[in-house]
C-alpha cells in the first residue's frame, strides 16, 4: 500500500513513520510538513535516519498526494482534516484522521466543544475504536482515530456500562498523560523546569474529550447522562494511565463484573489484569496494548477500574495502523506485534 502522512513532523506524526517503516505492506509515499518542507524528516527526527529519508513536501501536493496514494494519515490539529477531507473526496484514498474533526456523529457538537463550524459534515466518517467498532471501520472511506485520553476511559468502562453494572451518573475519570500528548509545539506547562518534578491537572472542567467519550458510553447504554473528567499532566513523556470511578447497581457481583471484561476475550491488543491489579504505563510503552485491571470497594459501594496505554502508540499513532489494517483486510497485528521496551 502506498502510505502518506499529511502533518509527519509532530510526534504523532513521527511515530507513525516509525511503525509503518517496520508493516511489511506498507510503504511510504509522501509526507508533509508546512514548517519544514524541503527537508529530509531523518535531520529533524536522526532516530529514523537510514529507514526514512524521506523529503518532506507540503500540503498544495494534497491532490497528487491523494491521486498516488491508497491512505492518507492525518496527524494535525483539529479542523484542517475536515477541509482536506473535502477536498479530496472524489479521490481512492482513504482517510484516517488523528485529530478530532470527524470524531462526533453530530457536527453541532463539534463545534460547539471546538469553536469551529464543520466543513464536511456529509463526509459518512466512522469512530475508529477497532475493538468495539471494527465492523464500521471495515467499510470506511474516512476513520476518525479516537483521543488518547477517550482510548483509556472509554475501554476501561464501555464493558460495565453494557452489562448494566454502574450507575453512568456516578462516573468519574480521573486520568493522567505523558507531556507529549500536549504536542511538540512550545508551550510553557511543558518546559523541563515546569513539567519536571511536578504533576498537576488542567482543564479541571470542560476538557474537550468529554462529549468524546460520553458520545461512545451513552451511545452503549442507549441514554444520554453526563460524566466528571478531570486530566493531569504526569513528567514523563509518554503514557496515559485513566483511573475511573463509578458506584455499583444492586446485583453487581466480583463475577459479573469479570464476565463483562469477557467482551475483550481474544482482543490480542487488550491484556485484562483482571481485579485486584494496578496497570502501569511503564509496562505498555511503546507499544499497541492496553493494560486493564478493577477493584471493588466494598465498604464504598464502588469500582475503581484503571488502564494503561502509551499515548502517541493505542492512544494516536498505533491506533491508527490497526485502523489501517482492518481498512485493507490485514491481519489487525500487522506492524504492531513490538513489545513494551522497559525499564
Amino acid at each position: 500500500m502506498k502510505v502518506s502522512i499529511v502533518g509527519a513532523t509532530g510526534y504523532t506524526g513521527a511515530e507513525l513513520v516509525r511503525i509503518l517503516s517496520n508493516h511489511p505492506q506498507a510503504e511510504l509515499a509522501y509526507l508533509t510538513s508546512e514548517s519544514s518542507a524541503g527537508e529530509k524528516l531523518s535531520r529533524l527526527y536522526p532516530h529514523l535516519a537510514g529507514h526514512c529519508d524521506i523529503t518532506l513536501s507540503t500540503m498544495a501536493e494534497i491532490d497528487k498526494i491523494a491521486r498516488e496514494s491508497d491512505v492518507i494519515f492525518v496527524a494535525l490539529p483539529h479542523g484542517h482534516a475536515m477541509k482536506l477531507g473535502k477536498q479530496i473526496a472524489g479521490a481512492s484514498a482513504k482517510l484516517i484522521d488523528l485529530g478530532a474533526d470527524y470524531r462526533f456523529k453530530s457536527p453541532q457538537v463539534y463545534e460547539k466543544w471546538y469553536k469551529l463550524p464543520h466543513v464536511h459534515p456529509d463526509s459518512g466518517a466512522v469512530y475508529g475504536l477497532p475493538e468495539l467498532y471494527r465492523a464500521d471501520v471495515k467499510n470506511a472511506k474516512i476513520v476518525a482515530n479516537p483521543g488518547c485520553y477517550t482510548t483509556a476511559s472509554i475501554m476501561a468502562l464501555y464493558p460495565l456500562v453494557k452489562a448494566r453494572l454502574i450507575d453512568n451518573a456516578s462516573i468519574i475519570i480521573d486520568a493522567k498523560s505523558g507531556i507529549t500528548g500536549a504536542g511538540r509545539a512550545l508551550k510553557l506547562d511543558s518546559h523541563f523546569c515546569e513539567a519536571g518534578e511536578n504533576f498537576h491537572a488542567y482543564s479541571a472542567v470542560g476538557h474537550r474529550h468529554v462529549p468524546e467519550i460520553e458520545q461512545a458510553l451513552c451511545g452503549c447504554a442507549g441514554e444520554e447522562f453526563t460524566i466528571s473528567f478531570t486530566p493531569h499532566l504526569l513528567p514523563v513523556s509518554r503514557g496515559i494511565l485513566a483511573t475511573c470511578y463509578a458506584k455499583l447497581n444492586d446485583g453487581a457481583t466480583p463475577g459479573k463484573i469479570a464476565e463483562a471484561f469477557g467482551i475483550y476475550k481474544g482482543e490480542f491488543f487488550v491484556r485484562l489484569l483482571g481485579e485486584g491489579a494496578c496497570p502501569a504505563i511503564k509496562n505498555v510503552r511503546g507499544s499497541n496494548f492496553i493494560d486493564i485491571g478493577w477493584h471493588i470497594d466494598k465498604r464504598t459501594g464502588r469500582v475503581t477500574v484503571m488502564s494503561a496505554i502509551d499515548n502517541l502508540v493505542k492512544g494516536a499513532s498505533g491506533q491508527a495502523v490497526q485502523n489501517m489494517n482492518i481498512l485493507f483486510g490485514l491481519d489487525e497485528k500487522t506492524g504492531l506485534t513490538t513489545l513494551p521496551s522497559y525499564p
